[in-house]
């Protein structure tokens, strides 16, 4: 079991660590704008989901497999990458409704939720990430160590869902500003196809 104390200060890095710049709170930032706060709370807990799979496999040796193969690595990364590249094009295509004084049909609630796990389990760092950060906060002399690291897990979930959550929630806001802005929409789908570009190319290039 974990103790008050050691509860308390993971779930404070665990905010600190979802503060921080990085893909996943950028991929919201972008699901939001485009698509209004509704959908970017449902990429949130697709999100949120896929940690659930990085915590099972830090739990069950998984993530240890990953870490010792360059193999298992490069295909998971690759399968990352081209996902990203696929939204990309897909931004870069998007003309918003700048023809149209309807408004642009939004996604549907699966497929967002499903763009959110997608996003999380297919960047093997995450769980390569959790195998070497969790482990700090475990202790055999506190029962098991897989209860632990689920439990570690959990707490890590919500904190990235209330950081996420707060990043959705404005940009959201922000999003149903723009739209009503034909060039303004054009814009927002270019920077979204610009950095789902990028960070394509930064997981292609990362090494473990």
């Amino acid at each position: 079991m974990l103790t008050p104390e050691i509860a308390l200060s993971f779930f404070g890095v665990a905010v600190l660590l979802a503060l921080a710049p990085g893909p996943d709170n950028l991929f919201v930032l972008m699901q939001s704008a485009i698509w209004g706060r509704t959908s970017g709370l449902l990429v949130v807990l697709g999100l949120c989901t896929g940690l659930i799979g990085h915590t099972v496999a830090v739990t069950a040796g998984l993530a240890a497999v990953v870490a010792a193969s360059a193999t298992a690595f490069t295909v998971l990364k690759l399968l990352g990458a081209a996902y990203l590249l696929y939204l990309a094009w897909g931004a870069f295509r998007s003309q918003g409704h700048a023809h149209s004084e309807q408004s642009p049909t939004p996604l549907g609630p699966w497929a967002l939720y499903r763009r959110g796990i997608i996003m999380n389990l297919a960047n093997p760092k995450v769980s390569l990430f959790f195998l070497a950060f969790l482990p700090q906060f475990t202790s055999p002399e506190r029962g098991a160590i897989a209860l632990q690291t689920l439990s570690l897990g959990g707490l890590f979930m919500l904190a990235t869902l209330l950081v996420f959550g707060l990043v959705a929630w404005f940009a959201g806001a922000l999003g149903q500003r723009m739209q009503r802005s034909p060039s303004a929409q054009i814009i927002l789908h270019r920077v979204a196809g610009l950095i789902f570009l990028g960070l394509a190319i930064k997981l292609a290039l990362s090494n473990r």
